[in-house]
């Protein structure tokens, strides 16, 4: 299994957790990201900058990912792509996207897109997520020990 990161939008905090957890289970890293973007020192991890064009860090990990891959991402639609390609996606909240779930998430986005273009939203309601908190920072810890976890012992069936 390898580690992709829409990295563009994902906190700061998350990816210092996925490099600290890479580093723990020998886990290859990739930021994808439109500018260009820091990484420890290690030949674990590697960037792609990608042109600023819309989805093109999307269409990158989708391209590049193999199946079994964990994608982290906020971003819903790149989420269900990565599903329906057989892979993983955790958001940096530590919402962990299935096969099940993707198509709820899809629907309430869309829904809601539709209600901030019709004018049906206003202040807060119409706003993107609130800041990441310790819970959120802690659910994505605990979902991607949950995943590492799974991936290891699946390296280790003959």
């Amino acid at each position: 299994m390898k580690i992709w990161i829409d990295a563009d939008a994902c906190p700061t905090v998350i990816k210092e957790l996925l490099f600290r957890a890479a580093q723990r289970t020998h886990t290859r890293v990739t930021l994808v990201a439109n500018n260009g973007v820091t990484t420890p020192r290690s030949d674990l991890f590697d960037s792609i900058v990608v042109p600023t064009t819309p989805d093109a860090a999307d269409h990158r990990i989708v391209e590049r990912m193999a199946t079994g891959d964990l994608v982290i991402t906020a971003d819903i639609p790149l989420a269900a792509a990565v599903v329906e390609q057989g892979g993983t996606a955790l958001n940096p909240r530590g919402q962990h996207y299935t096969a099940q779930t993707i198509g709820e998430a899809l629907a309430t986005r869309d829904l809601m897109t539709d209600l901030r273009s019709a004018g049906q939203l206003s202040g807060k309601e119409a706003g993107g997520p609130a800041g990441l908190g310790p819970k959120d920072k802690q659910a994505f810890a605990n979902q991607l020990d949950r995943l590492l976890t799974r991936a290891a012992r699946q390296r280790q069936r003959p």
